[in-house]
């Protein structure tokens, strides 16, 4: 892997909270890329003579550290060298940046304390489980915290992961747009893991991912849900791969994987909290309507969805992955809470509702944009008063402004 460490878009977003009294929260999954950004943030504060500590708790030595409590901490920053101010006269911060706090018995107390009797000490943390986290972080953290969703790459930072300058301000020559399409092609095949992207061999880049699921996957969640039977649990997850983009049917994956229907839900709870799937609701006016009908799975990843489902990194890109790719593009532009899908009971169906504060956005993720079907669009739009529409694809002619490619959403 390259030494050098890039700027994640969301390094700007976080920046502005750095010299506030928050405690800067980063959720997200494991490997991608939380440790880096916090690694960049590291060096930016060192470039302007700020003093600044590190802790990984996947060493158990810290944990043991924090876990007896504030004054012990203070004590080992001490020992490392730092002053620290205990009567806050001071301006100078210590920006303490910690990472996986899960790992502590009581990260909401010991925070807490750092940020209400500790002011010239500033913490970065950062999670891999947002229900290990939501499960430790109490009440009492209210108001004191700043939170961030990290995800895997964007294909904005692929392309810069991949030293290929792209500004979507401007008009592409047809060489250019060629060339975003065989890098989005690349994207959706394989992923966006930041390690993966660094990585040019095939066969090493299947390993890895393969050591993803192995290592982080199964092992976070049979830990965090006490799995007992892991063929089973193994056999969901490759069931959900293979679904990914497709309405949630808990019957059919009970028999499947001959789980409970109680279980899969649990495990459905899992995965979804450590941020390996999100199940997208369908998009209605009626609030209640919306949060009790059925969601659509998918993976945030498409290369760890292909690993799960067939075993390998393909060559060539199937709709339901391409459609995968599209959701995550959206997530990472427009934040979890803003996706969904919509669906009548005679089946017409928009793969995305784009919500964003009161303006609606339906779109539709087709690799081909010859097989768009304006139909169902045409009578959402009419129903909701309506105009405007997009179809997110990558072979074909783009017939007029709602055609756009992925890049362009």
């Amino acid at each position: 892997m390259k030494s050098e460490v890039y700027k994640r878009i969301i390094i700007d977003e976080i920046s502005r909270y750095l010299f506030t009294d928050d405690i800067i929260v980063l959720h997200g999954a494991r490997q991608v890329g939380k440790t880096f950004i916090l690694f960049w943030l590291k060096r930016y504060l060192e470039k302007k003579s700020q003093s600044v500590y590190y802790i990984d708790l996947e060493d158990s030595r810290f944990v043991r550290i924090l876990d007896l409590g504030t004054e012990e901490f203070i004590k080992h920053l001490k020992e490392e060298g730092f002053e620290i101010d205990l009567n806050n006269t001071s301006s100078k911060k210590l920006f303490v940046f910690i990472d996986e706090i899960q790992y502590l018995k009581n990260p909401s107390a010991f925070l807490k304390l750092i940020a209400d009797h500790h002011k010239n000490i500033k913490l970065v943390v950062s999670g891999s489980s947002s229900f290990e986290i939501k499960n430790k972080f109490k009440d009492s953290l209210s108001g004191r915290t700043v939170n961030f969703e990290i995800f895997n790459l964007s294909f904005n930072e692929f392309l810069m992961f991949k030293n290929y300058h792209f500004d979507e301000k401007k008009v592409f020559t047809e060489k250019k747009k060629n060339a975003l399409a065989r890098f989005f092609k690349e994207y959706v095949l394989q992923g966006g893991y930041p390690k993966i992207t660094l990585t040019t061999s095939m066969e090493k880049k299947e390993k890895y991912l393969q050591q993803i699921i192995d290592t982080y996957i199964k092992k976070d969640i049979r830990d965090l849900a006490d799995i007992k039977d892991i063929d089973k649990f193994n056999k969901l997850l490759e069931a959900l791969a293979f679904q990914s983009g497709s309405v949630l049917n808990i019957a059919e994956l009970s028999n499947t994987c001959r789980i409970s229907k109680q279980t899969v839900e649990k495990y459905l709870f899992i995965l979804e909290n450590t941020y390996i799937i999100k199940l997208v609701r369908p998009y209605s006016r009626n609030i209640r309507s919306e949060l009790f009908k059925t969601p659509k799975i998918f993976f945030y990843d498409s290369g760890l969805m292909q690993m799960l489902w067939l075993k390998e990194l393909p060559k060539e890109i199937i709709g339901s992955v391409f459609e995968t790719s599209v959701f995550a593009e959206l997530v990472k532009k427009y934040g979890q809470g803003s996706v969904f899908y919509w669906r009548t009971k005679d089946k017409k169906e928009i793969d995305f509702i784009l919500r964003i504060k009161n303006s609606l956005l339906p779109i539709e993720a087709k690799l081909n944009f010859e097989q768009f079907n304006p139909n169902a669009i045409k009578y959402f739009n009419k129903k909701y008063g309506l105009k405007e529409f997009k179809v997110a694809g990558l072979r074909g002619e783009l017939r007029n402004k709602a055609y756009v490619y992925p890049w362009g959403i």
